[in-house]
């Protein structure tokens, strides 16, 4: 359930240091006229307590029925929603409009700092900027630049209170909190043992039953209100009262750690709810908008917005400035009100997992998944990842597919990749994969290390000299079976594991002093049998699961779902089209530190890795120290598991409604602990309209017949390999990759499967050489 927009008129926004400037001016002047005698009773006297807010009934308050039913009764114990009622509610963050707002010029900055009081509110923009260079004076340190200030105080201070009562609101009406009996935003007074009095609103209380309910639209308490609290857990006129905590998100160790204290004092009275409702903040049309063009087909004004965009533009580019930039949140939000923000994100692990249905002259829906850092001390790099998928599946999308090739063979160094493919970042990404492999597969190999590792040499044949025998071989990385489900005209990419393959491989170019041994027929497949069995798992394992290879499988999951797009382009047109095989990557170029790599600086690298190796050991196996090399890259393969829609509902029930949930805003992923899903539309969604977000367009239905599989477009083709290569075989039996709503399977993407990445088999083997010289 989505609940009605609170809009602007219903309560009164705060402003950060706007209305806190124009309130310290509004007090400054009631205690300037309460000083003057005569006006204030006796001169000099202290001016009388302000009365206690009566607060108002809550359905008057919030604008409900007065005989409303709530959809569940208000649980009496400590409880978690079900994951079948996860929901979302909208607000408005007046802020927000001004989200793309930059820096003042120079000139304008004088003109600023020659006035002596806030600019009328004709000039929002001169008011801002006014307001953020009195910040900077105050604190040069933390709001030095102006990015930094509407990011972490102003835009999140101006939608506070907004989402704080579009959430009491939700909480209000769906436990029907109605009726004489509720009262919303009281004051009252706690008095703690040591006589100290605390003035407290409650946002929702029974006086009839001593129900007190306090709603918090993140998942920790007020930091100002701990202290009261604490003095209602002491109060003996409250001692037959309750207090019941209402959280829309996850809790942390501050909010544990504080319910945990307070039921210590209050043994039996104090209850906790994980009501779990995820926030959609809009944006007041006009201002000045952030854009993005995250997946934007070009030629349309960057409009992508949603739960990801927001994060993404809070991000900072490394570490050290995301941690100074989480405690200048951290500092603006001195009562913890923030919900949970970019520090709680591990942009290393983002991975596109979701594109919805492609119709032209409509936004596209899209999806990714990140892990959870629980510390809220993560956040960094979000910018350069989102742009990475973006580019990546931009450039699978261009470029023809016998351009998806990379080839390290010392044999053919004017075969390394397509000099086009060589200037984008995912062309770059996949040759460098190699090297990192070659690094892992030589340390998986040391027996000094690893027991498994160990168990293989002492496994293999041995020479006259009893030396352990090893041969050429080459080792490359191919997709393994990946898991995906197309349903409701989108398509859900769920797991897309890699595995590595060896096998025998003969190659001249062999570096001086090699040391071979004559293998036959049996002992070349006992060797195979060995290390497919001791040494690839471990190298599997880093590579499905390691930083270093975190990269790869970005573009991997982006080259699925581009693939799928071209499938859907191929049956109607989208706006991807004219981009499609035009070969023109121009707009996708290597980026950021990189923009000058070369394939041959990868190249050159690996030819040094092949001379000198990458691990050096003794063992007494036999034989005393030797050098080592290995590597490889290939995706010429793309098996699949077709997900049935059985299998899909039971598995992952509810990944649709979290993945069009993170199209407009952070959300969990339910049914895997510690998994984020963020997302957004590449037409703007996030504007408040005078209704709420633009109406969800209606899914294309499931088959009814099972037996009767969706159409589709033709393959890819594959391209040819370079020579030597690894060839595809001429029909994979599991090549396709996606399935219809349907249970019946269907060819998706023959093409990933024969042009992922490597149409060429990275060439590479393992060299067993003798050192002349100790290292």
């Amino acid at each position: 359930m989505t609940s009605r927009t609170i809009k602007p008129a219903l309560r009164q926004a705060r402003w950060g240091t706007l209305s806190r400037t124009a309130t310290a001016v509004a007090c400054a002047t009631v205690l300037g006229l309460t000083a003057l005698p005569g006006l204030t009773g006796t001169a000099g006297a202290a001016p009388a307590a302000k009365p206690l807010d009566p607060g108002k009934r809550c359905d008057e308050l919030y604008g409900l029925a007065e005989d409303l039913q709530g959809i569940v009764d208000l649980p009496e114990y400590d409880a978690s929603r079900a994951k079948s009622q996860w929901d979302s509610y909208e607000y408005v963050n007046p802020g927000k409009q001004w989200d793309g707002l930059e820096a003042p010029t120079a000139e304008k900055i004088a003109e600023l700092e020659q006035l002596d009081k806030q600019p009328p509110k004709s000039k929002p923009k001169d008011r801002i900027w006014y307001s953020w260079l009195q910040a900077r004076k105050s604190n040069p340190n933390a709001w030095g630049a102006f990015d930094d200030w509407r990011d972490a105080r102003y835009i999140k201070n101006a939608g506070n209170d907004p989402r704080g009562k579009a959430f009491e609101r939700k909480v209000v009406k769906d436990h029907g909190l109605v009726g004489p009996d509720w009262w919303c935003q009281k004051e009252v007074e706690f008095t703690d043992r040591d006589g100290k009095t605390y003035r407290r609103k409650l946002d929702a209380y029974n006086p009839r039953t001593g129900q007190i309910v306090e709603i918090k639209s993140n998942g920790k308490p007020d930091r100002d209100q701990i202290p009261k609290d604490k003095a209602w857990a002491k109060d003996p006129k409250w001692k037959d009262t309750r207090f019941k905590y209402v959280f829309a998100e996850p809790q942390k160790g501050e909010a544990k750690n504080f319910l945990r204290d307070l039921r210590q004092q209050a043994p039996g009275r104090v209850t906790e709810y994980n009501y779990r409702s995820d926030k959609v903040e809009l944006a007041p049309k006009g201002g000045s908008r952030a854009t993005s063009n995250l997946l934007q087909p070009p030629g349309q004004s960057g409009s992508s917005r949603g739960g990801a965009s927001d994060l993404i533009r809070e991000s900072r580019p490394n570490p050290e400035s995301m941690r100074q930039q989480l405690e200048r949140i951290r500092a603006a939000d001195p009562r913890g009100l923030n919900p949970r923000g970019p520090g709680g994100v591990d942009f290393t692990t983002l991975e596109l997992r979701y594109v919805g249905k492609p119709v032209k002259g409509k936004g596209v829906d899209y999806a990714f998944s990140a892990k959870e850092d629980p510390e809220e001390n993560s956040g960094w790099g979000g910018q350069a990842k989102s742009q990475l998928v973006s580019d990546a599946f931009f450039t699978w999308l261009a470029l023809t597919p016998e351009k998806f090739w990379v080839n390290l063979n010392p044999d053919q160094p004017d075969k390394i990749m397509d000099s086009a493919f060589g200037k984008t970042d995912a062309g770059r990404i996949l040759l460098e994969a190699d090297l990192e492999m070659k690094r892992d597969y030589a340390d998986a190999m040391n027996p000094t290390k690893r027991p498994e590792a160990d168990r293989f040499w002492k496994s293999m044949p041995r020479n006259a000299q009893g030396v352990p025998c090893w041969f050429q071989v080459r080792n490359w990385i191919e997709p393994d079976t990946a898991q995906v489900r197309e349903q409701d005209g989108g398509i859900y990419i769920l797991d897309t594991p890699l595995k590595v393959k060896s096998e025998y491989m003969k190659i001249d170019a062999v570096p001086p002093g090699s040391y071979l041994c004559d293998f036959d027929e049996t002992q070349k497949k006992w060797a195979e049998q060995q290390v497919n069995t001791l040494i690839i798992p471990e190298v599997e394992k880093r590579i499905n699961n390691d930083p270093e290879y975190a990269d790869l499988r970005r573009v991997y999951t982006a080259r699925v779902a581009a693939e799928w797009i071209r499938q859907q382009d191929a049956a109607s047109p989208t706006d991807y089209h004219a981009l499609i095989n035009s070969n023109n990557v121009s707009r996708w170029p290597l980026r950021g530190e990189n923009k000058d790599w070369t394939r041959e600086k990868t190249y050159q690298a690996y030819l040094k890795s092949l001379k000198d190796g990458e691990s050096h050991w003794e063992h007494d196996a036999g034989g005393g120290q030797y050098t080592y090399g290995v590597g490889g890259v290939d995706f010429s393969k793309q098996p699949k598991r077709n997900i049935s829609g059985t299998r899909f509902t039971a598995e992952h029930r509810y990944l649709p409604r979290q993945t069009k949930t993170a199209v407009k805003t952070l959300t969990d992923n339910a049914e895997t602990a510690g998994l984020l899903v963020l997302g957004g539309n590449t037409d703007s969604t996030d504007t408040d309209d005078g209704g709420g977000t633009k109406p969800t367009p209606t899914p294309t239905p499931t088959p009814t017949n099972p037996g009767t599989p969706t159409p589709t477009a033709p393959a890819t083709p594959a391209p040819t390999p370079p020579s030597g290569g690894h060839e595809p075989p001429a029909k994979d039996p599991n090549g396709d990759l996606a399935h219809t709503g349907s249970d019946t399977p269907f060819a998706l993407i023959t093409g990933v499967a024969a042009a992922l990445a490597a149409a060429g088999a990275t060439l590479v083997w393992w060299i067993r050489r003798r050192r002349t010289t100790e290292a």
